[in-house]
């Protein structure tokens, strides 16, 4: 089915582009030479570009340095206890938490997604191609092909529940995904989560959820508050097998050190979505 594409369309699929740009070059791309790529004057696209992300494109390529990760931990790490207050204070940004979810049972996880209905699509993101599928609960699996391929993130997700049934759908989640990304006329509790995982996991998935946007914190740091402080590799592990990327935001989890950790979707596109939060928290 062909959509018509809206003008705020547009300007996410150009947003999308010139993230990617930024950050393919290190973020070190000139004004001149940004809006050039993107087809438009310096001063349009400036413009677009701050609309959406809240600082100009020079101020958001400081935001992707590598040492960014490292200063988040210093200045932004938040413990999981006093994430919901921090959320919630002053600034008054919406909190995570808000998300709507449900989890699947284990009995139904272990049988593999047998007699489930998986609705896909793939959908333009700032951070590249998504693939996204939900069931009628709502969103169970977002990946990102920009790093791996859309063939492997095809594979990838289905790979999670072989017995599933999996029907190309798009427009049924659409209202869910323009929501997911901030390009709807909804808000982000608009859009609910379907978790199908193990209990362990669903339990560290939980807890992500918990972190506030624009803020950080450790693999041990969410071992410990979900009651197992010695399971930090299984943790890893389960952060590392989120299914519904950016909006269980396993992004936020780092190592003590200050390093970006792994990323299933590939590095650049973690550092990408760290730099877009502290880019809209700063402004």
């Amino acid at each position: 089915m062909n959509m018509q594409v809206s003008e705020r369309d547009y300007h996410y699929g150009v947003m999308r582009r010139a993230i990617e740009l930024i950050d393919r070059d290190g973020g070190n791309l000139p004004l001149d030479d940004l809006a050039r790529e993107m087809g438009m004057s310096s001063a349009h696209f400036q413009r677009i570009f701050s609309a959406w992300v809240g600082v100009s494109p020079k101020r958001y390529q400081q935001y992707l340095k590598l040492g960014h990760a490292k200063a988040l931990l210093e200045d932004r790490f938040t413990t999981l206890e006093t994430a919901l207050a921090t959320g919630l204070s002053g600034s008054g940004r919406l909190h995570d938490m808000f998300l709507r979810w449900e989890a699947m049972s284990p009995g139904d996880y272990a049988r593999g997604g047998e007699g489930l209905t998986v609705y896909w699509g793939w959908f333009e993101s700032p951070f590249g191609p998504a693939l996204v599928m939900g069931t009628e609960k709502g969103i169970c699996g977002i990946a990102f092909g920009a790093e791996t391929g859309e063939e492997a993130a095809m594979e990838d997700l289905t790979g999670r529940w072989p017995k599933a049934r999996f029907v190309e759908d798009p427009m049924m989640l659409r209202p869910w995904v323009l929501n997911a990304f901030g390009a709807g006329t909804g808000k982000l509790e608009d859009t609910p989560l379907f978790l199908i995982g193990a209990p362990f996991q669903i339990k560290v998935w939980e807890a992500l959820m918990r972190i506030p946007s624009g803020q950080v914190t450790t693999y041990s740091e969410i071992a410990g508050a979900i009651g197992s402080p010695r399971a930090v590799r299984a943790v890893g592990s389960a952060v590392g097998r989120n299914p519904v990327s950016w909006l269980i935001p396993c992004h936020r989890a780092l190592r003590k050190s200050g390093g970006l950790g792994g990323y299933h979707w590939g590095l650049p596109v973690k550092r990408a979505m760290l730099a877009w939060e502290s880019a809209r928290a700063d402004a």
